[in-house]
């Protein structure tokens, strides 16, 4: 129970420290929605509102491409990083780049097609509005290709420990954002244009901060496009779908919703909606940053077949994530006038109206979203495609088309939020009723609602798992590793030489690691007997310690120097260390 509380702490550890950068990165989408309504309601009018709702759905669709490319990118480095298969890792960061130009050139020519053929005709039968929306649609098309591109970058900066650059860029935008709308719409009066021109070069620009460690080489990945494996780029694309699913029925979600309210309450529920959404796409930035930073454990987690850690960020979701998104959402429902009245001044108009209830009555839906979008990344992750359809389809559109259709001729643009909020609570019943199925029986603990296969990872009797706090626990556990493999029949000589090769390595990790900062620091052990070898994988959340690095740069003249370091690379048939994320993983197999 300590061991598996240590682990526990230290993902929790790991996790909060990444979810400040990978919220600001989630948000940045987010941020030129809510600057491009606060624009539009204030110097364009509800027209405008109404136009940025109705292309909702496209963008929707864009990132379904993106996530798809993204998604499948990252669950494949994952599992590379997890058995430090580091040349494909430079393939799939060529082909993510390649498949990214192409996709944002398929879009380029269908928003072209869209414009030439006048397909606003079918989103809406208000004139103006049509008008305005043609206009805007136009400015997007120039930042599809960043748009794209720029949600590929961050997830590569991550593995190269870059991940302040991604921030970086994140801020960068948001400031040329506010100051490209300030001037486009606010100054020279390009209306709908002007709006989505903004953000489009902003994006630009996004870009560009991000991607400028790959282009002065000070990046470990290069574009290479010779000697590439173009079936990774399908193997990409098959890990990425499911997720890219779940995009695209929420873009079927919001063609029918929208064509609902646009039938049952008229353009000022699209602008109501798109007021409210404008603002809360902020804060949905942090459950999208919770599960940037989950869904790289959990497909290492996978990739290692490390039972304990996958189960462990789950836990932590349910103990920290929930509790926080709770407080949140309860900030969020305090804030609803205050926030309406950033685009409505008049509290009599029945745009005013229902954005407030929007405000009050969304933000319900983020605990309950967390909980779905975790499943659906572990699902993902596990090759789990049928519950993955499942919940994206229960999620995406079932849901809430379902009982916005049913309450919508009753309670109007509230059945719209309340609908989104009983989703939530469905999707829960989903997961439930299917770890009851396949397990047979109600769930008594983590692993059974997850649902994870017995033979996934290796026995407890195969493995010893321990964590060291402390110098003298390093003496204790060398001792106790040299029992597990006597106990499982290794050789007197291995299981000597596997507790002094987690001696040596190990405490090195306490004595340079422990002491460079502050922080409360442990180390997590693992011994694995498979097959005829004994693996000992040593993971820590310290300032990178690098056995290779030290080797190298050892004078090889003295002897003297790292002793231990040359020992274990005598010893061990195959030596190997990692960091990922600021989580250091040694491998080491005797």
């Amino acid at each position: 129970m300590n061991q598996q509380q240590a682990n526990k702490q230290m993902v929790s550890r790991l996790l909060f420290r990444l979810l400040p950068v990978q919220i600001c990165l989630a948000a940045v989408g987010a941020v030129n929605g809510t600057v491009s309504g606060l624009f539009a309601s204030n110097f364009v009018g509800m027209e405008a509102m109404s136009a940025i709702g109705l292309y909702a759905p496209f963008g929707m669709l864009i990132g379904a491409f993106y996530t798809m490319l993204a998604g499948g990118s990252v669950i494949l480095c994952g599992k590379y990083l997890g058995r430090n298969e580091r040349l494909k890792i430079q393939h799939v960061f060529s082909l993510n780049l390649l498949l990214s130009a192409l996709i944002s050139a398929l879009f380029i020519l269908v928003f072209f097609l869209l414009l030439l053929f006048g397909a606003a005709r079918t989103l809406t039968e208000d004139a103006a509005v049509r008008t305005v929306f043609n206009r805007y649609l136009l400015g997007q098309i120039i930042g599809v290709f960043p748009t794209i591109l720029g949600n590929q970058l961050p997830a590569f900066l991550s593995l190269e420990n870059k991940g302040k650059r991604a921030l970086q860029a994140s801020l960068v935008f948001i400031g040329v954002n506010i100051l490209l709308n300030a001037f486009f719409v606010g100054l020279l009066r390009m209306d709908a244009f002007g709006l989505s021109l903004a953000g489009s070069l902003g994006m630009w620009v996004f870009l560009l901060v991000e991607a400028w460690p790959f282009i002065n080489g000070k990046a470990g990945l290069r574009v290479a496009f010779q000697a590439l494996d173009w079936k990774e780029s399908g193997e990409i694309l098959k890990i990425g779908f499911p997720g890219a699913v779940g995009s695209g029925y929420q873009t079927l979600r919001g063609l029918i919703v929208n064509r609902l309210i646009t039938l049952f309450v008229g353009s000022v529920g699209i602008s109501a909606f798109t007021a409210s959404d404008s603002i809360l796409r902020l804060f949905w930035a942090i459950p999208g940053g919770m599960l940037a930073v989950s869904r790289l454990l959990i497909s290492v987690s996978v990739g290692e077949e490390d039972r304990q850690t996958l189960t462990d960020v789950m836990r932590n979701m349910f103990t920290r994530f929930i509790p926080l998104m709770c407080a949140v959402s309860a900030v969020l429902i305090l804030l609803a006038d205050p926030f309406t009245r950033l685009f409505y001044r008049d509290p009599a108009s029945p745009v005013f109206q229902m954005t407030v209830m929007g405000f009050r009555i969304l933000p319900l839906c983020m605990p309950l979203s967390v909980i779905c979008m975790h499943f659906v990344c572990y699902a993902q992750v596990s090759n789990k495609q049928f519950l993955v359809h499942l919940l994206s389809a229960a999620d995406g559109v079932v849901f809430v088309a379902s009982f916005t259709a049913l309450l919508i001729r009753a309670l109007g643009m509230n059945s719209v939020y309340i609908a989104n909020v009983l989703n939530g609570l469905m999707v829960l019943l989903v997961i439930l009723a299917y770890a009851i199925i396949k397990k047979r029986r109600f769930p008594r603990n983590m692993e059974d609602l997850m649902v994870i296969p017995e033979v996934f990872g290796v026995s407890e009797t195969e493995r010893l798992d321990l964590t060291l706090k402390t110098m003298d626990d390093v003496i204790e556990v060398s001792q106790r590793v040299q029992m597990f493999c006597l106990e499982r029949g290794i050789d007197e000589r291995r299981a000597y030489l596997s507790g002094l090769a987690l001696e040596e390595m190990a405490g090195n990790v306490i004595a340079h690691g422990f002491s460079k900062d502050k922080k409360k620091h442990t180390v997590d052990v693992r011994v694995v007997h498979k097959g005829n070898d004994v693996i000992l994988r040593i993971k820590d959340d310290c300032v990178t310690f690098d056995p290779a690095e030290r080797q190298r740069t050892a004078d090889p003249n003295d002897i003297s120097k790292n002793v231990g370091i040359r020992m274990i690379y005598k010893i061990a048939t195959e030596v190997q260390h990692q960091n990922l994320l600021g989580l250091n993983v040694l491998t080491i197999r005797i």
